[in-house]
């Protein structure tokens, strides 16, 4: 499949994927308070953080294996299993531990001890989800993969729907429907990769598993770096301005987040084709790759700059008037949204080259500063400052991996500079 051709079906998928959870925004903004919502976020969030630990991030070495050469499919297919081997033993422990503290994590976060375990849940399934879409994703079976995502995103919405104006569930509705989607999607996930014989479980390889967790363990500090930068803000946001402004962010991150879905949707189908390229190793096919690159940022940057234009009218047309005061930062994180799609043009370089320790320290560092800018920003401008402290990180994040990714892959990035 041609890059163009897959982007488009990546694309329509995540568009039709996304459509979903906005239109059920302007639904839930209506029947949900904005401290209901802020106990969403809480759920998003804490979910988020989970997920940086299970599994191990052992999905992105079943992907990067892939592309290794001279492998036959038994050898992925034990490869993938001890992949889940890996989830196994991880959701394990995530659950002993998340079930000997829920009750402290309860109370921080100000949801129920019930959703604190149906985010463990949730993870673990989702792993084998992610896993199935990713085994489409590097063999360029886009449509498959819009398949299943777009239907799991259905399905929740539909549930969502049910749950919490028919049935009057509350918030409880929408973590229930995410629980259900959740397994659901993972069995089909699960009977689709050993129908396509993707996936041995039942071989003990400790030299694939080896692999696997050196490739993914260094990535935690990673993910985890991640979370500081995408998540963290929420938490703050709770704890020294309430759950009423988390929920109110959340709608504004819940709508900039649109622009997340189409660069991740272009870097869904750039990947495996850039790959490609990149074991060629043509200095012309460099060049050309770092043309659009920099098309791609300018492009990226434009529509981070209009957001400030627009954002507010559509802020208010869609979550309705309790959500107003999002209009005046959504902005900031549009713009925080446009750095992270130039991020990801530039992290691939570091995933191909297996360099993924240093990529680490890079998005450690930079939650730092997120971290940091938080709480001073947060004390000085409110809600508005976690919103610009987003926007900051985002930037120093793009510049940094920008820098270490020179150094992991040569490119010609002074094209234009004689």
């Amino acid at each position: 499949m041609s890059l163009l051709k897959g982007a488009s079906v990546y694309l329509v998928s995540n568009i039709l994927n996304a459509v979903i959870p906005f239109l059920l925004l302007p639904i839930l903004t209506r029947y949900l308070s904005p401290a209901e919502y802020g106990q969403i976020a809480m759920f998003q969030t804490l979910l988020a953080g989970i997920g940086t630990f299970i599994g191990l991030n052992a999905i992105g070495a079943a992907n990067r294996k892939f592309y290794d050469g001279d492998i036959d499919e038994i050898f992925l297919r034990q490869f993938n299993g001890s992949c889940i081997q890996i989830l196994i033993v991880s959701g394990f422990i995530a659950f002993i531990g998340i079930l000997l503290f829920k009750n402290q994590l309860s109370e921080f976060l100000a949801i129920p001890t019930s959703w604190i375990l149906a985010a463990v849940v949730i993870s673990v399934f989702g792993f084998i989800t992610s896993m199935r879409l990713g085994q489409w994703q590097i063999r360029s079976q886009a449509k498959w993969f819009g398949i299943l995502q777009v239907s799991s995103s259905l399905i929740n919405m539909l549930l969502s729907l049910v749950f919490v104006i028919v049935l009057t569930q509350g918030a409880q509705g929408r973590i229930d429907a995410q629980v259900i989607t959740g397994i659901l999607a993972a069995i089909i996930a699960l009977i689709w990769l050993y129908k396509d014989k993707l996936l041995q479980v039942k071989v003990w390889k400790p030299q694939y598993i080896k692999e696997a967790l050196l490739f993914g363990i260094p990535l935690i500090p990673h993910h985890v770096g991640f979370f500081l930068i995408s998540a963290v803000d929420r938490f703050v946001i709770n704890q020294k301005l309430g759950l009423s402004e988390a929920g109110i962010y959340m709608v504004a991150i819940q709508l900039s987040s649109a622009m997340a879905i189409v660069f991740d949707a272009i870097n869904k189908a750039y990947v495996p084709w850039l790959f490609e390229k990149l074991k060629l190793d043509d200095n012309e096919d460099k060049k050309i790759i770092v043309k659009y690159t920099y098309i791609y940022f300018v492009i990226a940057l434009l529509v981070g700059g209009i957001a400030f234009i627009i954002g507010p009218f559509f802020i208010t047309l869609i979550a309705g008037e309790k959500y107003k005061e999002a209009g005046g930062f959504i902005g900031f994180l549009c713009l925080g949204q446009a750095f992270g799609g130039m991020y990801l043009m530039v992290t691939n370089y570091i995933f191909y080259s297996k360099k993924t320790g240093n990529l680490a320290i890079v998005t450690i560092v930079t939650g730092c500063v997120n971290l940091f800018l938080l709480f001073i920003l947060i004390g000085y401008l409110g809600i508005i400052g976690a919103a610009i402290a987003f926007c900051i990180s985002k930037f120093i994040q793009f510049i940094l991996t920008w820098i270490l990714a020179n150094y992991s892959v040569k490119m010609p990035w002074n094209l234009y500079i004689k």
